[in-house]
């Protein structure tokens, strides 16, 4: 029997069916099939060139063919794979959608609408909405195992796996109305299976290799290597109950991903110089800790780190998992299992990115239920507050609740304005580690902004934001590329080579090495290419801000999101309107975009200024920052081109510094530039005088 409509629910659906629909469709970079890089890693001895020693203990423990399988370019459409490409089982239709088509976008009141007419009984979760499973036979099932998500319509059945998009659940729904058994479940295809085996016997023999650090016969190994870690605080007891192990060979800890369902060994992560994790980061979806939780626990602590979850936990004895990506990510495949939960306290780490992740990570979680824990002298990570002798109950009781969006007072505010006056630093964004230059002038990538991008036509734009935002994300900061000028497969070949600073089509013994390392980096491609609608590329990017946390979306560029068929006087609507839906979407979620747009036609001999701009004044009022690419090689020869900070809302910094492109690596980082920076600020000086806004010459402040 259905349940029935609230007056409340009521009123939340009407709110809702006011929300724009989310997009579906992102890819994101993997290797073309029929790859042969395990055959050569094994010649190279399993390829030390970055990773240390956790490469070389597989080589020696003859796993390096483990990775050495590639992926493919995956156009993902529709809800993304909740759980990644080593599942143990997947539900699948019997037919699918076309990978170029779209898949229409679902309401949580869509959804709720559905269920009631299909005679389905659910109730409402934080973040999922709960249903009895279709696919447990028998009436001894255990009821509402089905978690449907609210944002996506996927579904996941935790009873066994099962799992699918909202339009798979649909036919589940059919298939059960007709009279007919529930979709059968199956292993993942032939290739996936295939790595899927491969992961799980590689961590099963480092599983095996590895030693409990209570069992060491050395007493002073153990010491040392507690000491080495920062685990001295530690009791033998919490790392025997979380099964914390130590590899010799890698120097490196070990941890468990065990099944809750039947506890069996899933993967494991390296923690030593480096992490690493089996399977993939991208199919490592482990909640550190979740077999320990019970069913009638109501309270947990998420964690960036699993070292910090073994602190809380023995410090406070309250339920503490540990997210598999930290603060960088929090796949939504995770969020059936932390329904349970009343109350979830968010304490990822003791920097301000931290802080930003837990309230981005709040939203996902529903804000109602969560509590921050602020990053400061006093409260640093769980871990280092054990090692301090810090009171950490007392810290947990003095999180901050997530859902304050109503601010009345100055009180309110007055911990916020002095966590950023205390880490000024951090608030200033991620700093980038090729353009030095422009961290002296903009401080750094904040987010939240809008960044307005500019050059001539042949100029390199696309190639310098391709070197811009890789730098970001080689650091961290999740981004997303929508390209409508070049296509993925090519932008994605500049990217890599600004990456390995070379020329890979000399050098292509070396390819399989670097796109091992490429396809780690947390980058993702819009699959759109050409003319593209607003609302389309909205959607998607909401979608991908769901799914993957990006925190940078790159647009190159706007003029292909404006029709043709337009008159000039509404073509200038239509781009005002456009870079106000971006700045909207910026501000709302709390995700630095990077719009591209084409300058107006000038003369080449002319530097352009921020009037050069296509289009009205709105998209130079509306930006945070306006850079522009100068290109001075046709009147003054090859290689005069410099970067211009034309405005910085942050602190009012602009000015100017040289780039060197090299052909071969196709980057204009240079360690020349800070040489040459003292010049072209003399030779701009005088135009500095003449120009009142400060867009070109030395570092000022309007």
């Amino acid at each position: 029997m259905a349940a029935p409509a609230a007056p409340e629910e009521e009123e939340e659906e009407k709110q809702e069916e006011e929300e724009e629909e989310r997009g579906r469709r992102a890819t994101k970079w993997r290797r073309p099939p029929g790859s042969t890089r395990g055959r050569e890693a094994e010649a190279r001895g399993g390829g030390e060139m970055a990773a240390g020693p956790l490469r070389r203990y597989r080589a020696a423990a003859g796993l390096s063919a483990i990775w050495s399988r590639g992926g493919v370019m995956m156009m993902m459409v529709g809800m993304e794979k909740a759980v990644g490409r080593l599942r143990q089982r997947r539900f699948k239709r019997a037919v699918l959608p076309e990978p170029a088509a779209s898949v229409p976008a679902v309401s949580v009141t869509e959804i709720r609408r559905y269920l009631r007419e299909q005679g389905l009984p659910f109730h409402d979760g934080h973040s999922c909405l709960h249903a009895p499973s279709l696919f447990t036979p028998g009436p001894a099932a255990p009821p509402f195992t089905l978690f449907i998500d609210k944002t996506t319509g996927g579904f996941l059945c935790t009873a066994t796996l099962a799992e699918g998009t909202w339009q798979d659940l649909q036919a589940a729904v059919e298939l059960r109305h007709r009279g007919l058994p529930p979709p059968s479940l199956h292993e993942d295809d032939e290739e996936e299976e295939d790595e899927g085996r491969r992961a799980r016997e590689a961590a099963r023999r480092i599983w095996e290799r590895a030693l409990p650090l209570w069992e060491l016969l050395d007493e002073e190994e153990s010491r040392a290597t507690k000491a080495a870690f920062g685990i001295a605080q530690l009791a033998d007891a919490t790392l025997k109950r979380f099964g914390v192990r130590y590899l010799r060979a890698a120097r490196a800890l070990v941890f468990p991903w065990f099944a809750p369902r039947d506890g069996a060994l899933r993967g494991l992560k390296l923690v030593g110089a480096t992490e690493e994790t089996f399977p993939r980061f991208d199919a490592y979806h482990n909640l550190f800790g979740l077999p320990l939780v019970g069913r009638r626990d109501t309270e947990v602590v998420l964690t960036g780190r699993e070292l910090d979850a073994l602190a809380l936990h023995q410090a406070t004895g309250v339920p503490s998992l540990a997210l598999p990506r930290g603060a960088t990510c929090l796949p939504p495949a995770l969020l059936p299992y932390l329904e349970q939960f009343k109350r979830v306290t968010l304490w990822l780490g003791d920097d301000l990115r931290s802080w930003e992740a837990a309230k981005l990570f709040a939203r996902k979680l529903s804000v109602k239920r969560c509590s921050l824990v602020r990053p400061g002298d006093l409260q640093p990570r769980p871990l280092e507050a054990l090692n301090r002798g810090l009171n950490l109950t007392k810290i947990l009781r003095a999180a901050l609740p997530a859902g304050h969006k109503s601010i009345v007072s100055f009180r309110q505010l007055r911990e916020e304005v002095f966590g950023e006056l205390a880490n000024s630093e951090q608030v200033a964004g991620v700093k980038w580690a090729r353009f030095p230059e422009l961290n002296k002038l903009l401080k750094g990538h904040r987010k939240g902004e809008l960044t307005v991008f500019t050059g001539p036509t042949g100029s390199g734009k696309t190639t310098f934001i391709s070197e811009y935002a890789l730098d970001l994300c080689t650091q961290g900061v999740c981004t997303l590329w929508g390209s409508f000028e070049i296509n993925n497969i090519r932008l994605a070949k500049i990217m890599l080579t600004q990456f390995a600073a070379r020329r890979l089509e000399d050098q292509l013994e070396l390819y399989d090495e670097w796109a091992d390392r490429f396809e780690e980096l947390p980058l993702y491609f819009m699959t759109f290419h050409g003319q593209q609608n607003i609302k389309t590329v909205l959607d998607t990017m909401k979608h991908a801000v769901y799914m993957y946390d990006i925190t940078h979306v790159v647009v190159d560029n706007l003029q292909f999101m404006m029709g043709h068929e337009q008159l000039s006087a509404d073509r200038l609507a239509a781009q005002d309107f456009i870079i106000g839906a971006f700045r909207k979407f910026a501000t709302d979620n709390t995700c630095h975009i990077t719009l591209i747009i084409h300058p107006r036609k000038e003369d080449d001999e002319k530097e352009l200024q921020t009037a050069s701009i296509f289009g009205s004044a709105k998209a130079s009022q509306e930006a945070d920052n306006v850079l522009i690419l100068q290109d001075r090689k046709l009147t003054t020869g090859p290689g005069k081109r410099y970067l211009q900070v034309a405005k910085n809302r942050f602190d009012g910094d602009v000015g100017v510094f040289p780039l060197e492109f090299s052909k071969a690596s196709l980057t204009f980082s240079s360690s020349k530039s800070k040489a040459k920076l003292k010049k072209v600020k003399e030779e701009k000086a005088p135009a500095a005088k003449k120009d009142p806004d400060g867009g070109a010459g030395g570092s000022s402040k309007p």
